[in-house]
Formats: structure tokens, C-alpha cells, sequence
């Protein structure tokens, strides 16, 4: 029966995928890549050989259509991103609704997360949050960190290594020295690390450490005494 896959990918690890996934990605028709580079390498570790097309934010408004109409000739998709789950801060929103407005059966697995084990392993309170991903650049980044001020659930962040810095100093401006912050960078790789402390200690660590690879920043809410 067509329909369209959200299947997650690795972050890091690749034995984290699932044997679900693996079979998927082989019975498919078609596979939507982020970059066909990176994802080129994961199939052929799993030695997957389905057709696999781009499908990234840069073309994604063009290609729904036209993926869209295939599903609906009988064709089965699978969307995957470079890592974790498709639509969480990665292209796969426009294209899942657009299969839900045309009664196209839209099925995602359950699988790899990078914000679920870093929120998990932070430390903070873990029964409430709110998701963020990427803070805005620059237009709105104010405003976003004011209105963040008063959460009182736990704040989840992804960030660039080469911004983690800036933002981290915006979160001792804005949220207070004193709050409680955790970041985790290269999840379930050979170099994976988290460090926990007040958000001026954590600055003042990667002040003096400049990180690399990829970021999930967990910041304790609000406290309400």
C-alpha cells in the first residue's frame, strides 16, 4: 500500500538504528535524502540500494508536488534527514502535511532523537519541557530570549559549536548566571561529552574549550519561588 515513511537515522552511532528501519529503507520505492552525500554513506553500510532523490529545505516547497503525486500512483516513500528524525528542526513538515491534506497514509518510527537523551541525562527536571530547536539568528532573537525568561518547564536548544558561546553568554544576559544549564555535544559518538553547571560556569568551560560537533543545550526552567 503507498504511503510516505518518516524513518530516523543514526546521530552518530550507527548501530542505533533499528532493524525496522534497515527493512524499510530496502522495500521502498524511493528514498528522500537531506544530502544524498551523507546518507549515500548509511545505505551502503546497510547495503540499501533504493533509488534515493535530494529533498532538502532549499528545494523542498518544489518537490512535495511532485512526491506527492508518486505516492499517490502507488508508490511507497521514505523520508530520512543526515541524522535523527525527520521534521524535528529538518525538512519533513511541508511534505507530511501535504500528505495528510491528500489522505496519503503517513507512518513514522520511532528511532534516534538528539534532544530525548540529552534531556534525559542533564539532570533537570525531565516531566515538562518545551522543545525550541535553533534560536533565531539575529531578527526575533531578543525577543525569543525575553519571552524564554519566564518558562518554567525545561528549555531545550539546538546550536551550531561556533555560536554555542554567544548563546551561552545570551543565557547568563537574559535567564541569570545562577541557572542551571546542561550541554551535551556529539551524542553517542567517540568523543560524546556532557557538561552541567550554572550557566556561567558551562560558559566559562567552552570559553576556554571551543567545541566541535553538534550541540543540544538543556536549560532549567524558571523557578517559581
Amino acid at each position: 500500500m503507498s504511503k510516505l515513511y518518516l524513518v530516523p537515522t543514526p546521530i552518530g552511532n550507527l548501530e542505533d538504528i533499528t532493524l525496522r528501519a534497515i527493512r524499510i529503507l530496502k522495500e521502498v520505492d524511493f528514498i528522500l535524502a537531506e544530502d544524498t552525500r551523507t546518507s549515500g554513506k548509511l545505505l551502503k553500510h546497510f547495503e540499501i540500494e533504493t533509488q534515493m532523490h535530494s529533498h532538502h529545505m532549499h528545494n523542498e516547497h518544489k518537490s512535495v508536488k511532485g512526491v506527492v503525486q508518486r505516492i499517490q500512483n502507488g508508490e511507497t516513500c521514505a523520508l530520512i534527514s543526515d541524522a535523527g528524525t525527520p521534521a524535528i528542526s529538518d525538512p519533513g513538515f511541508l511534505l507530511t502535511r501535504s500528505c495528510v491534506e491528500n489522505n496519503i497514509e503517513v507512518d513514522c518510527l520511532p528511532g534516534a532523537t538528539a534532544f530525548v537523551p540529552a534531556l534525559v541525562n542533564s539532570g533537570l527536571p525531565n516531566d515538562k519541557f518545551v522543545f525550541e530547536g535553533f534560536l533565531p539568528v539575529k531578527k526575533g532573537r531578543q525577543t525569543r530570549l525575553l519571552l524564554l525568561a519566564e518558562e518554567t518547564r525545561t528549555i531545550i536548544f539546538y546550536e551550531s559549536p561556533h555560536k554555542l558561546v554567544k548563546t551561552l553568554g545570551h543565557f547568563v544576559e537574559y535567564f541569570g548566571g545562577d541557572r542551571r544549564v546542561s550541554v551535551s555535544r556529539e551524542l553517542t559518538k567517540m568523543f560524546e561529552e556532557t557538561i552541567r553547571g550554572s550557566a556561567t560556569e558551562v560558559l566559562d568551560y567552552y570559553t576556554a574549550k571551543p567545541p566541535k560537533g553538534e550541540i543540544v543545550i538543556i536549560v532549567d526552567g524558571k523557578s517559581l519561588k
